[in-house]
């Protein structure tokens, strides 16, 4: 009787672990394709990649301009003065400005001490942005990542419009 059930058992064990393979292999290719996906160029001027839609969500502070902290507003400057001191002429220009601006984003991102909406509206603010430079860097064509080099110079020279 004891073999029986380890037996019965056993079997119960393989059986499971040959049934999970295939949704494995599926699940597998299913991220494979999500990948591919992903890496695709966008073309669609809405994308969060090369337009502005985020314009439409934020707001403003009762018709007026939000107040940001100091850091915030020091590190939105290094990032104007980041991207408009490199000359990308080149893949491997439009990488390095990547790099640059993903530094002066982080700085942003780790030392911002705002609080409440004007904070809420500095992540409608920000997150496109991160999107686009974490774009940039993956980008495999010039003319790709010049389309989105001019979208992120709309999306840092935006931040005064809303943020004092």
């Amino acid at each position: 009787m004891k073999h029986l059930i380890f037996t019965i058992g056993l079997l119960a064990i393989v059986s499971c672990k040959d049934s999970k393979t295939p949704k494995t292999d599926v699940h597998s290719d299913a991220i494979e394709q999500s990948a591919e996906v992903i890496n695709e160029p966008h073309n669609d001027e809405a994308s969060n990649v090369y337009g502005n839609a985020w314009t439409e969500d934020i707001v403003m502070d009762n018709g007026a301009k939000w107040q940001a902290d100091l850091t915030t507003n020091g590190g939105v400057k290094q990032l104007q003065k980041t991207f408009y001191a490199q000359t990308t002429n080149s893949l491997e220009a439009y990488h390095k400005l990547a790099e640059q601006l993903n530094e002066d984003k982080n700085y942003v991102v780790k030392n911002c001490t705002m609080e409440g909406p004007s904070h809420d509206n500095l992540h409608v603010w920000l997150h496109p942005l991160i999107e686009k430079i974490a774009a940039l860097s993956k980008t495999e064509t010039v003319e790709d990542a010049s389309k989105i080099k001019h979208s992120i110079e709309k999306n840092i020279n935006a931040y005064s419009d809303y943020f004092k």
